[in-house]
């Protein structure tokens, strides 16, 4: 089985992939691993074509269950993946959650791989207004796997039982 979580900045897509993959045992991969790798300690971007390479090597692998952010170079996913779930909770929500990650970043309780300063809750913000403004052009680039896709627009663990019986039942 291969899914493909997928979700703006603050729409519970690590959290929902990691009990997910726990509960169907398969192996996890936060796609930000995708775009960024370390060398000697310092986060450098990928680009679109290593992405896609990256991509293809996780696959090979077998059964996975993916999380991230739409872009253009997880496209290749979407064809990849047997379920997507597309994780939209209400814009509200998320700008919550974006402040108390921030905070619970700062104070040192949840870790992150990126340094949690101003800019970076500015850009999370902005990511979200950006994304916002494209919506509609995410929608059509989904149209094609309809037959696939799961529109969770509320917590996914209320929609447990719905996600399970589109999975089968696992």
């Amino acid at each position: 089985m291969k899914i493909f979580i997928m979700g703006i900045v603050a729409s519970g897509k690590t959290t929902y992939a990691k009990e997910l993959s726990k509960q169907m045992d398969l192996p996890f991969v936060e796609l930000d691993s995708v775009v960024y790798h370390n060398v000697a300690g310092v986060r450098i971007k990928r680009t679109p074509e290593e992405q896609v390479q990256v991509i293809h090597q996780m696959d090979a692998k077998g059964s996975w269950i993916a999380e991230g952010v739409f872009r253009p170079s997880y496209h290749l996913l979407l064809d990849l993946a047997d379920i997507i779930i597309w994780l939209d909770p209400p814009l509200w929500k998320r700008k919550i959650r974006i402040l108390s990650r921030h905070v619970r970043q700062v104070i040192g309780v949840e870790e992150c791989a990126y340094r949690p300063d101003f800019q970076m809750l500015q850009n999370m913000y902005n990511w979200t207004k950006q994304f916002e403004g494209k919506r509609e052009e995410l929608d059509g680039s989904l149209q094609p796997y309809l037959d696939k896709l799961i529109v969770v627009r509320d917590d996914p663990a209320k929609n447990q039982l719905l996600v399970s019986n589109l999975l089968g039942g696992n």
